[in-house]
């Protein structure tokens, strides 16, 4: 145990400071101050770890991660262990440790009557100082295999799935269609939340390793199902659940209105270097000066409000059509279940209003372009949304962008070809050992789970990985984590 007196000793959670929000909006950079988060502060926030005989952090985490442990191993200084014992079960605790939003401290023991501990701190703090000490390097397999995998999608469940598979021996190809690798991590995630250097430098280890990347290749187009089926010995289906929630109501043609994911990674690229921007240095889509409705109140409206912020957009509002959560913990999500409360996000702390309960009814415009919409209030009547009659409402807008989630994969192409199966959601069906339909096919991630979290998604994929290494080999030394008809009743 890390300190026993540790959590009576110190009961405050201390967390990284931001920087000042007239600063960072002046760059796209992460949003927290450069100087790194001390040692011994962090010792601290450890020892109020309780390493309790039943580590209900545990069941909060999807991966399984081994945070009393690893808390114990960073009170002791013992950072080499430590780092050691986080990657035996999270491959890319960089990722998880700025995106994940910490189920694992929901179900923190601590919290049930103070500030849980700071687990998700501990966890980027000790991936980044490996990667400062030169710990992070190439992992080789032991023997070379022979077979070949091809793995389609290169969000973190088709990285998890590649870097296993590699690991194991096998010969692994990353497909994605976009022209870089990293999924939604690169073009849908903003570089205020999380640099691309990220990325790139763990895309570096797994090269050593062995992995093969092939970047602009739309897999069922570029390369067909049978070619693929023809040419590797096994199939991972990573594609993520790409296919966005639309609002089909009356002036949704108008110009002005798009979908988060079109507008959200024209500024990644800009920020990479792509050769796309304006004179200002802003994107074909842009918030500059506009009047900016966002229609959605989740991490996808977040992010695109932190970026219409930075384009310096004259007004920002962001619609939710469920009720403001509570400032505490609501009763009905008791510990340790993730608890509904309301968030504020950082891009809630540069700016804008965030309305609750209103539903969009009609999108107006003038000469083909949005220049407003109509709503209204809602409230919940079983279980059904009703009009809260005499409050209509229009508002301005010259930008409207939809963040209402996702509904399932893209179906035409790759996976018709296939021929997969679908689950009653829409999305890829799997059995309990992540297999499709399709002999030698399998399927990770979003794409067959529905949206979900990026812990989800990487516990998924180094599933996969132990199933396909089990298909091919007939055994495997890969951890396997809960099946996914196990997973679907947490």
């Amino acid at each position: 145990m890390a300190d026993p007196q540790g959590f009576l000793k110190h009961t405050s959670r201390e967390t990284p400071a931001r920087r000042p929000v007239e600063l960072r909006l002046l760059d796209w950079k992460e949003v927290y101050e450069e100087k790194k988060f001390s040692q011994d502060t962090l010792k601290t926030q450890a020892s109020r770890c309780m390493d309790c005989g039943i580590p209900f952090c545990h069941n909060g985490c999807p991966l399984g991660n081994l945070i009393p442990e690893w808390n114990d191993l960073v009170y002791k200084g013992a950072w080499r262990e430590g780092i050691d014992r986080l990657h035996a079960t999270n491959n890319f605790p960089e990722f998880t440790g700025r995106l994940c939003p910490a189920p694992c401290e929901a179900s923190c023991v601590l919290g049930i009557n103070q500030q849980p501990v700071t687990i998700k701190q501990v966890e980027v703090e000790l991936i980044e100082n490996a990667f400062d000490e030169g710990w992070v390097t190439p992992v080789y397999p032991t023997r070379l295999t022979g077979k070949k995998i091809a793995v389609v999608g290169s969000g973190p469940a088709g990285l998890a799935a590649a870097q296993q598979l590699t690991r194991a021996g096998h010969t692994v190809t990353v497909f994605e269609r976009d022209d870089r690798i990293g999924g939604l991590m690169r073009y849908g995630i903003p570089e205020f939340k999380m640099e691309k250097s990220v990325i790139d430098r763990r895309l570096a280890q797994m090269e050593a390793e062995g992995t093969i990347f092939k970047a602009g290749v739309n897999v069922g187009v570029d390369i067909t199902a049978e070619q693929l089926r023809e040419r590797f010995d096994a199939i991972v289906l990573a594609g993520g659940a790409t296919i966005a929630r639309d609002l089909p109501i009356p002036g949704r043609e108008l110009d002005g209105i798009h979908q988060a994911m079109e507008f959200l990674p024209l500024s990644n690229r800009v920020q990479l270097g792509d050769d796309i921007a304006d004179a200002d240095g802003l994107p074909p889509i842009h918030a500059k000066g506009k009047k900016v409705i966002i229609i959605g109140g989740g991490d996808t409206g977040a992010d695109c409000l932190g970026t219409s912020h930075r384009h310096g957009a004259e007004s920002v509002h962001q619609f939710e059509i469920m009720p403001r959560p509570p400032e505490e913990r609501a009763g009905s999500t008791p510990w340790p279940t993730y608890p509904l409360m309301y968030r504020v996000a950082s891009a809630h702390e540069e700016g804008g209003e965030r309305l609750f309960s209103v539903n969009t009814e009609r999108f107006v415009g003038a000469d083909g372009k949005v220049t407003g919409l109509e709503a209204h209030e809602v409230k919940m009547v079983n279980g059904r949304f009703e009009k809260v009659e005499g409050t209509d409402f229009t508002l301005e807008a010259d930008l409207v962008l939809l963040a209402m989630g996702f509904v399932g994969p893209q179906k035409p192409g790759l996976l018709t070809d296939l021929g997969v199966g679908y689950d009653g959601r829409g999305n890829v069906q799997r059995d309990k050992s992540w297999a499709t339909n399709i002999p030698g096919v399998f399927v990770a991630g979003d794409m067959g789970r529905g949206q979900s979290l990026i812990v989800w998604a990487i516990a998924e994929g180094r599933a996969a990985a132990s199933a396909v290494d089990k298909f091919l080999e007939g055994e495997t030394a890969l951890p396997a984590p809960i099946p996914p008809t196990a997973v679907a009743q947490r």
